[in-house]
């Protein structure tokens, strides 16, 4: 019988770890409360990013208790797919945008700063490669973050919450332009960025279970 590496953990499973680090484990539980309490963005939009990002790390437990706590906030399956739609172009984005690197590196440019601002500006350079899958992959990122059910603004909210994840600087500043334009306040910057934290960080301790079983596999 096959063996499946991802189970769904029980209560024991899950806190047996937790006497071995108690205060530290303690201390993300506060802090993944606090971040997901209501305060200047609602627990709603808090959720539609936190399920963007989970599908960013790709943490099976963080997607379900996410979407599950989503539709406690009355968000429906369609908003869910288009914050899922948002994440995956923000990955794209980020993984499209290092190709700037790929050009200085084939050219043999050299570069004093690995990520230059202007770099934004010269991405523009592979639509003179090629002009059709450029053109294609903007407008694949701009349909994305089209207002449908969800709107602009909490759309670009998700795509600085995903940037967070992905950890890519280009992507950050780009969307946090695109985000301070739709009118998104420093406190809701700051929210956003603490709820990327708590599923980037909610991940790896999620798979605290993985690593449980993997310990006492005989």
């Amino acid at each position: 019988m096959t063996q499946n590496l991802y189970t769904r953990p029980t209560p024991a499973a899950s806190t047996k770890l937790f006497a071995y680090a108690p205060e530290a484990f303690q201390a993300f539980g506060e802090f993944n409360k606090q971040t997901f309490a209501e305060g200047a963005l609602t627990v709603k939009v808090k959720e539609y990013i936190a399920v963007a990002a989970a599908h960013i790390t790709g943490c099976p437990y963080c997607i379900e208790a996410h979407v599950g706590k989503a539709k406690g906030q009355e968000a429906t399956f369609e908003e869910l797919l288009e914050a899922v739609a948002v994440a995956a172009a923000i990955n794209a984005h980020s993984a499209f945008y290092n190709s700037i690197h790929t050009w200085n590196a084939y050219n043999e440019e050299a570069n004093t700063e690995l990520y230059a601002l202007d770099h934004i500006e010269r991405i523009e350079r592979l639509e003179e490669t090629n002009e059709g899958l450029y053109t294609s992959f903007v407008e694949y990122i701009n349909r994305t973050l089209v207002p449908e059910r969800i709107g602009v603004k909490d759309k670009l909210l998700i795509a600085v919450g995903a940037s967070h994840v992905t950890g890519n600087a280009y992507s950050i500043e780009i969307f946090t332009r695109k985000a301070k334009a739709e009118g998104v306040t420093l406190e809701e910057l700051a929210e956003t960025i603490l709820v990327a934290s708590a599923l980037k960080a909610g991940a790896a301790i999620a798979h605290r279970v993985n690593a449980l079983a993997a310990y006492e596999r005989e």
